[in-house]
């Protein structure tokens, strides 16, 4: 979870320090989250094939 000043990380299992409060933050954060696992998934992928060969 996003955490901000004003909130208490310990009730949080993976705290991401940022401002949860402005949207550009958030699409910011949330779009290298998608990117990683996307990359992640590709990289599954060509080991898949590569096992297969």
């Amino acid at each position: 979870a996003i955490a901000d000043t004003n909130c208490d990380p310990d009730e949080i299992d993976y705290p991401i320090p940022g401002n949860d409060d402005a949207i550009r933050a958030i699409k910011l954060i949330a779009s290298v989250m998608a990117n990683a696992m996307i990359e992640g998934r590709q990289g599954e992928q060509t080991e898949e094939t590569e096992a297969a060969e």
